[in-house]
């Protein structure tokens, strides 16, 4: 009972610790209560058409072919004549929500967003739709919703074609795309003879929004280099013209429409987004109508060194770049609707035809919106800080706000436009860092209390095992000593004062769990201090110099981990490292099969971290040499083991029948990939198989034997074929190598225990997992299973970097769950890809089980090691967490914390699963008695 509390009340800490990181760092940056800011002057435009070409690269629009002519005619005019162009940069994620919601809402998005998918909105936002008089849109179900569902009124209509349609194994994708031109046509057509919906239409301040995920789907089923994605991008450019041309017709040529081209996000050359690639993160922005700038010739080299004017043959005209978040109060500005209330963007005045009094007007407007939402900020904070304990952010004091609006409104009137753009730009500027520091305002505060409470559970642990599974020779008074009442009123004291003082801050729910969880730990640690008293009263009979090295060896190790999450290559080195611990630690002589055996697979393993994690080829034939791997490994411990004990017929038959599922499971996708490439679909059988072999793969192993090694090799085949089925190369051979290793682990540590003098050590052919434990035989930790520990974290972060991770969203292949769907679904494809992290993680999880039982050690005394080394990495990645520098520098320091404490969460729920796995059995029907010698 005791243990099953200690695990609930670690599982909760760390729960806590984990969820702490999104309140610190994931917190929604929206405030509401602002007024809408708009210039009352009048707009140069009547009506905006924006059009995002989803998945778009700038390069691949604005890169001329060899005989240098374009795939993009119609835009390289408007570029060369009649428009103004640049580079839009967007911010990771690279994702399709988060870029239509800066392009539209002129924000970066709320990263609590994903938790729902990038679908639905988790807080109400403003945007330029929901500003407009009305916006049409036409496009994908994925983004067109979202903004309805977000605006105010109905006044934003959306016609969408259905999901199933987002097919990456389609005949050709770029039919999406023609769907929404042929919709947007017939929509102009039928406004001509509707009398109701033709006078909307004809109203100012309209949006019409046409959404193409053509260009997206081609380059992820496809690659970005294929014909079909270029091909798609000639498409859009023919559909474009055509568009601009049934639109100008329809309002007569009047001269008041204004219209955008550009993308949410780019696309790496092996057709994944999601990261800070510049493939991703440069996207075209084409802009060119009613008050927009034409092309401006330039003589002078321009400022920009990254070399792109040269490849793209366009050094000769004016290139503006711009944040993808400025582009929302850049179509506010042309329709004269109101800035988004929460848009963070900066309104690019280089695009602007129109009077020096028009754009400072405009750029004022922009500087008082950005610093409504200021002011909202430093109220809602200042509401909920003691007076003392407030500091006012220096550079825009409210009489600084006063100032600086006062005297950029005299400058207008004195007619010093340049003066007045200058001051707003600068405004917004100073406004803009102001919001980060007050949204970060209670950071430190929490990141110190979490840290007080991850240093107690860390003590606490260690005090645990110091207790109850270390060699220690504890006192008999110590062991019946009670806390003193002086700690617990002093412990009772520090949580109500914490209360008080949360109380009158009108402190969030959750800060009080923050704030108040360090107390009953540290309460926990100070009443074992006992313990630490009989650590030092033992100190002179153990053997420090060991003891020393031991922690040397250790902190050593948990640095090489940490630096692993930064250079994968990291892990090559430490198992290169591994390979010698059997020569190093005098095992070698003992065992020199075994002890090769662990030398080889550990240099095979090695090689996998130095392999791309993306940006590969499919190679199909790899995944069938995978299968053939598995088969013949499998065959041969068959053939071991039936010398040495005989297989009863029911297993021998499940275990042919499993190597025959990993057979067909080989050839699937070399099947599915084929008909793929021959744009037949995805077979339905192949898709039967698939799905079947999913949802079998944890219940087949508890069909068979638990006997240690028929067991495990019962899980290794039925994980596997899942494997191959997720694999696309060379990340297949993954599992069978790594299970190699693990099997070789299993058979050494049994040397290491006759070499540490360990007695009663049990053939691992006779052990049982589902046998009851001798607790008279278990034994209490020794130092090295300190090692035993290390070696477990080691390889899990090794099982999870070894050919790719989710750190990383960018790591994501489509092509991996072809032989499971094609249409596109986040989280399905997300599920399918996690489970293919998890299958590694599941294989040593088992390996270091049957580790437990051959050792003759508690399952919670291993346990708590790992949880201490685990907990010491995710201590270290948490003051790594920075909220400076990139946006992916930023996205990846939050990302390895979560990491770390998610895969410690989940070790505490998998360590509960692998022992069902291995110890259960599902008998279907009755067998006779076999008695094993």
């Amino acid at each position: 009972m005791r243990v099953i509390a200690f695990f609930l009340v670690g599982l909760t800490v760390h729960v806590v610790f984990f969820l702490s990181i999104f309140d610190i760092y994931f917190t929604s940056p929206l405030v509401h209560g602002m007024t809408p800011q708009a210039t009352s002057l009048t707009p140069p435009a009547s009506r905006l058409v924006l059009i995002v070409a989803d998945g778009l690269r700038a390069d691949s629009l604005f890169t001329l072919l060899p005989n240098r002519s374009t795939r993009a005619p119609y835009l390289r005019t408007i570029i060369e004549q009649s428009g103004t162009w640049g580079v839009s940069h967007t911010r990771v994620p690279t994702e399709s929500r988060p870029g239509h919601v800066a392009l539209i809402a002129g924000f970066y998005e709320d990263v609590s967003a994903v938790a729902k998918g990038w679908k639905e909105n988790p807080v109400e936002f403003d945007s330029v739709f929901n500003e407009s008089r009305h916006t049409w849109c036409w496009g994908s179900p994925d983004i067109l919703p979202m903004f309805a569902k977000g605006a105010s009124g109905d006044h934003v209509y959306t016609h969408t074609y259905p999901a199933e349609e987002e097919d990456f194994a389609s005949t050709d994708a770029s039919r999406l795309d023609s769907w929404v031109f042929t919709q947007v046509k017939s929509f102009f057509l039928s406004a001509k003879t509707n009398s109701s919906l033709k006078a909307s239409v004809l109203q100012d301040k309209n949006v019409f929004f046409l959404h193409l995920l053509g260009i997206d789907t081609n380059g992820h089923a496809h690659r970005p280099m294929s014909q079909e994605y270029l091909d798609n991008i000639e498409l859009v450019d023919a559909g474009v013209s055509e568009l601009v041309s049934v639109i100008e017709d329809f309002f007569d040529h009047d001269g008041r429409t204004a219209y955008v081209f550009t993308s949410d996000h780019g696309m790496t050359d092996w057709g994944s987004h999601g990261a800070g690639h510049p493939s991703e993160t440069l996207t075209p922005l084409v802009v060119w109508g009613a008050g927009v700038l034409n092309a401006q010739k330039v003589t002078e080299p321009q400022l920009y060194k990254d070399g792109y004017l040269q490849d793209w043959n366009l050094e000769h005209l004016r290139r503006v770049d711009v944040n993808q978040a400025d582009i929302a109060p850049l179509m506010a500005s042309l329709i004269g609707v109101p800035f988004p209330v929460n848009s963070v963007g900066v309104l690019p005045l280089l695009y602007l035809n129109n009077s020096e009094q028009f754009k400072a007007e405009s750029v004022y407007a922009n500087a008082v919106q950005v610093l409504e939402q200021f002011k909202v900020k430093m109220t809602q904070k200042k509401e909920t800080t003691l007076p003392f304990l407030f500091t006012p952010y220096q550079q825009l004091t409210e009489s600084k706000q006063a100032e600086l609006t006062h005297k950029a409104r005299i400058l207008m009137q004195l007619e010093k436009y340049e003066d007045a753009i200058s001051l707003c730009q600068s405004l917004i500027t100073t406004a803009l860092e102001g919001l980060v520091y007050y949204h970060t305002y209670d950071r430190f505060f929490l990141g110190c209390s979490v840290v007080l409470g991850f240093m107690g559970w860390t003590s606490y642990v260690v005090l645990v095992i110091l207790k109850t599974h270390a060699s220690l020779n504890l006192h008999p008074d110590l062991l019946k000593q009670n806390p003193s009442h002086t700690l617990v009123r002093l412990c009772v004291c520090v949580a109500v004062v914490i209360t008080i003082f949360l109380l009158i801050q009108k402190s969030p729910m959750t800060y009080y769990i923050y704030c108040l969880l360090p107390v009953p730990v540290w309460y926990s640690v100070l009443k074992e201090s006992n313990t630490l008293i009989d650590l030092i009263r033992s100190a002179p009979s153990l053997p420090l110099w060991k003891c020393f090295g031991y922690f040397v060896l250790v902190a050593f190790g948990i640095e090489l981990l940490v630096v692993s999450f930064f250079h994968r290559a990291m892990l090559t080195v430490g198992l290169v490292a591994l390979s010698l611990w059997p020569m190093l630690s005098g095992l070698f002589g003992k065992d020199k099969f075994h002890s090769l055996s662990w030398f080889l697979g550990c240099l095979c393993l090695a090689a996998f971290p130095l392999m791309p994690v993306v940006g590969r080829e499919p190679n199909i034939h790899l995944v069938m040499c995978a299968g053939l791997l598995a088969l013949f490994t499998s065959a041969c411990y068959l053939w071991s083991s039936q010398r040495r004990m005989p297989l009863h017929l029911s297993d021998r038959q499940q275990f042919v029948a499993q190597m025959l599922h990993v057979a067909v499971c080989a050839y699937v996708p070399s099947l599915t990939h084929s008909s793929l490439q021959q744009k037949q679909g995805l077979p339905l059988l192949n898709q039967i198989v698939s799905w079947t072999t999913l949802m079998s793969s944890i219940l087949v192993p508890l069909l068979s034997s638990t006997r240690l090694f028929h067991r495990l090799l019962s899980i290794f085949l039925s994980l596997t074929a899942t494997y191959l089925l997720l694999s696309t190369g060379s990340e297949a051979l993954f599992p069978p190598v790594l299970a190699w290793l693990m099997f070789v682990w299993i058979n050494i540590e049994q040397e290491a225990m006759i070499a540490q003098g360990v007695s009663g050590r049990r053939e691992l052919s006779t052990i049982d997992f589902s046998s009851n434990i001798d607790i008279s035989k278990i034994r209490q930790l020794k130092l090295d299973d300190i090692r035993r520990s290390y070696f477990f974290v080691f390889f899990i972060i090794t099982a999870f970097f070894g050919t790719g991770n989710i750190a990383s969203i960018n790591s994501f292949d489509p092509a991996s769950v072809y032989c499971f769907l094609t249409v596109f679904n986040p989280f399905i494809m997300g599920g399918l890809m996690m489970w293919k992290v998890i299958i590694p993680f599941i294989i040593v999880m088992c390996t270091f089980e049957t580790i437990q039982v051959a050792t003759q050690l508690s399952s919670r005394s291993l346990f708590l090691l790992v949880l201490v080394i685990s907990d010491l990495m995710a201590l270290h990645f948490f003051f790594l967490v920075q909220d400076y520098g990139s946006w992916l520098d930023i996205g990846t320091s939050i990302s390895h914390y979560v990491i770390v404490m998610s895969m410690t969460i989940f070790l505490m729920v998998l360590s509960v699963v692998t022992r069902a796995l291995t110890s259960q059995r599902i008998i279907l029907w009755r067998r006779k008695k076999m008695h094993f010698p």
